[in-house]
């Protein structure tokens, strides 16, 4: 049987027109590649109590309003991720890194020049649909 996770995922997008990037451990599944922040969701948990755990958890970051921006379900082969993805603007605190993970604010229009694991692919697709860019 195929394992599925449910994950709650932000974008989170500072002033500058810039979003949080964390980068997936070697050891992690995906590893070795740039990712949107968040983490899976506990049995009992809405999507956005798992954003706010996750994200205070892993970068000291608190969303305090967000709103959905894409859903993606993608079969990995060993794994079927449920990706809840979330935008906000709406943050307080600077990211740290709690667990270790490296991290940066990137420019929205570089985005395509950082490896995200294939799921991600609509996410960005989705980015890139809201802020109005083409390509």
């Amino acid at each position: 049987m195929v394992k599925r996770v449910h994950v709650a995922v932000a974008v989170i997008v500072n002033n500058e027109q810039e979003v949080l990037l964390s980068f997936r451990a070697a050891n992690q599944h995906q590893g070795n590649l740039w990712e949107f922040p968040g983490g899976k969701v506990e049995v009992g948990e809405t999507v956005q109590q798992a954003l706010t755990r996750e994200l205070l958890e892993e970068l000291a970051v608190e969303v305090r309003s967000a709103e959905p921006l894409i859903e993606i379900s993608h079969d990995y082969g060993d794994k079927t991720v449920l990706l809840d993805v979330w935008w906000s603007e709406d943050f307080s605190g600077e990211p740290h890194a709690n667990e270790g993970q490296p991290w940066k604010w990137v420019p929205l229009h570089t985005l395509s020049d950082y490896e995200f694991p294939a799921a991600n692919a609509p996410i960005l697709e989705a980015i890139n649909r809201r802020v109005g860019f083409v390509g």
